[in-house]
C-alpha cells in the first residue's frame, strides 16, 4: 500500500534514539549472549514503541514528535490510527516468528498495559482523581512496563534463566519509572529545542502529573 510506505519512509526519517532495542541489546549481553532474536526483538520493541507514540499524539492532540510535525498533523487522526495498529501488528506477527512463546506473552502482556495505563491516566484526568499511588500505578503501566520488557527479552533471549529474568525486570522497572517522572518534570520545566515536543502539554490536557500532585499539596484550599 503506497500510503503505508508513504508514512514508514517519514517515521524512519525522523527517527529516535533507539533507547528500548539497546536496551535489549545490553541486556541480552550482561545475561550472557545476544542471538539473532535478541536483533530480532530488540526491532519489534521499537516497532511497538513507535506504535504506541503514533496513538499517543492522536490522544494528546500532539502536532510535534522529535521536533518534526506528528503522523496525526501530516495526515490526520484516521491515518495515524490505523498506521498504529499497522505497526502493532506488525510487532506481533514477527514476535510469532521468534518461535518462542514466552517472548510473545510478554510482548502481548506489555500492550495491554501501554493501552491500560492510557486510560487510567484519561479517567483519572476527567474525574481529577489523580492520586500519587496512582500516579505511580500509571506510569508502570504506561512507560515501565514497555522498559522493563525490553530488559527482559535480552534475558529470555539470551540464557532464558529465570533470576536473570527477575534481575532485567526489576532493573528495567526502576528505569522506567525514573525515566517517566523526568518526562513530566521536562513537560514543565523543559524547552521545546531540547524535547522536540510541546512544552506544557500536560497541564493544557488537565493531566495531573507528580510535580503538580507535590505542588497541589503544598497549596491552601484556597490557592
Amino acid at each position: 500500500v503506497r500510503l503505508i510506505n508513504l508514512v514508514g519512509k517519514y517515521i524512519l526519517r525522523h527517527k529516535g534514539k533507539h533507547i528500548r532495542p539497546v536496551l535489549t541489546i545490553l541486556a541480552s549481553r550482561v545475561c550472557g549472549q545476544p542471538t539473532l532474536n535478541s536483533y530480532r526483538a530488540a526491532a519489534m520493541i521499537e516497532l511497538l514503541h513507535i506504535a504506541t507514540l503514533i496513538h499517543d499524539d492522536v490522544i494528546d492532540e500532539a502536532e510535534k514528535r522529535r521536533g518534526f510535525p506528528s503522523i496525526n498533523r501530516v495526515w490526520k487522526n484516521k491515518i495515524a490510527v490505523l498506521m498504529g495498529d499497522f505497526i502493532l501488528s506488525k510487532t506481533l506477527i514477527n514476535m510469532v516468528g521468534l518461535k518462542d512463546f514466552s517472548a510473545l506473552q510478554l510482548i502481548a502482556d506489555t500492550a495491554e498495559k501501554l493501552a491500560s495505563g492510557e486510560i487510567l491516566q484519561i479517567e483519572k484526568s476527567l474525574t481529577r482523581s489523580m492520586t500519587e499511588d496512582v500516579y505511580f500505578d500509571m506510569i508502570y503501566q504506561k512507560t515501565a512496563s514497555l522498559i522493563s520488557t525490553s530488559c527482559e527479552l535480552g534475558a529470555i533471549t539470551s540464557t532464558g534463566e529465570e533470576q536473570d529474568r527477575k534481575s532485567m525486570v526489576t532493573y528495567g522497572t526502576k528505569l522506567g519509572m525514573a525515566f517517566q517522572v523526568k518526562d513530566d518534570l521536562f513537560d514543565l520545566l523543559g524547552s521545546e529545542n531540547k524535547t522536540g515536543k510541546d512544552i506544557g502539554a500536560d497541564v493544557k490536557r488537565n493531566m495531573v502529573t507528580l510535580p503538580l500532585i507535590y505542588t497541589y499539596k503544598k497549596l491552601s484550599k484556597l490557592e
